[in-house]
């Protein structure tokens, strides 16, 4: 088992990775560094290997594909997971490692929203979108997580071990922040500084697809999550309808002791029953969410067992 193992998930960082791979050597030398190469066309796995990584690779492609190789082949006390675009200053890895094999941290991650980020970065979108998702998860779970979307993150064995990676692609440090906050884990923010892609390196994130899928993600995490508040949400929406179109048909009633609206008065009837059924659904949904956190917390027990035999090993 390695102490501290850097992840850097790549596809076609050919230009930044050798720079990458030395900088983090020299910020934390007793590390192992692996670089995994998500299909390259350019020379990211010779530059890697020719600056000391070990490389291996994730056939599927997608940045969450990447992310679930790594953390189902790699053992390590403590996971440093970096991008390989050379846009995070290794100033800070030594800090995040600390908190996390010292100071019990779960997940650390590196903030850049505190920092350079809205300077340095160029793509207008990309800083409303940051900011528009951090505000969104933080408001519906309660979290206070500095920076949802950074791809620089520290992470323990239970954490690695324990976390279902559900996403193919960018959408995966989504399903990490909501995982972490919803399971009551322990969660530190580092402010890091954010250099933007240097001169001919392109993002392999698109600002609308990629942003879709980052909102569809959050949407369906709330639903499995927190079931009661979002079917809670729908029936309330459902019965307001209802009561909306309900209320000229009742007025009319009163007046006139006629219903000459029938369509409508079944439409809100059928509404109502809907709304009904939304509620109790979440009701249901919500004791089988309390139940996977019992068991979560068991999966959790057992990889620390798991750790320490590793470990004692």
């Amino acid at each position: 088992m390695d102490k501290i193992a850097v992840l850097i998930p790549c596809y076609n960082e050919g230009q930044t990775i050798r720079k990458v791979v030395t900088d983090t050597r020299e910020a934390l030398p007793e590390a192992v560094v692996y670089v995994y190469d998500n299909n390259s066309s350019d020379n990211t796995v010779s530059e890697a290997l020719e600056a000391g990584a070990v490389v291996r690779h994730e056939y599927k492609q997608g940045k969450g594909n990447v992310i679930r190789r790594m953390f189902r082949e790699i053992d390590a006390q403590c996971y440093l997971m970096i991008d390989g675009d050379d846009t995070y200053p290794l100033d800070a890895a030594r800090q995040m490692c600390q908190l996390v094999l010292e100071h019990q941290a779960d997940m650390v991650v590196g903030d850049r929203l505190s920092s350079t980020y809205f300077t340095e970065n160029k793509r207008l979108f990309h800083n409303s979108g940051n900011s528009v998702v951090r505000l969104l998860i933080n408001k519906l779970f309660s979290a206070d997580i500095k920076d949802i979307l950074t791809g620089y993150r520290a992470f323990n064995y239970a954490f690695v071990k324990t976390f279902p990676v559900m996403s193919r692609g960018f959408e995966i440090e989504t399903e990490l922040s909501i995982h972490a906050v919803y399971n009551n884990m322990q969660v530190e923010n580092v402010v890091v500084e954010y250099r933007d892609r240097p001169e001919g390196s392109e993002s392999k994130l698109n600002t609308v697809s990629d942003g879709i899928k980052v909102l569809t993600m959050l949407a369906r995490l709330f639903k499995n999550y927190k079931p009661l508040a979002f079917f809670s949400a729908i029936s309330a929406v459902l019965m307001l309808l209802a009561v909306i179109f309900f209320i000229p048909v009742f007025i009319k009633f009163m007046n006139l002791h006629i219903v000459d609206q029938i369509p409508t008065l079944v439409v809100c009837g059928f509404a109502v029953m809907a709304a009904l059924q939304s509620f109790f659904a979440g009701l249901i949904l919500s004791n089988m969410s309390e139940e996977n956190r019992r068991n979560f917390e068991r999966q959790l027990v057992a990889a620390r067992d798991e750790y320490l035999k590793k470990i004692l090993k």
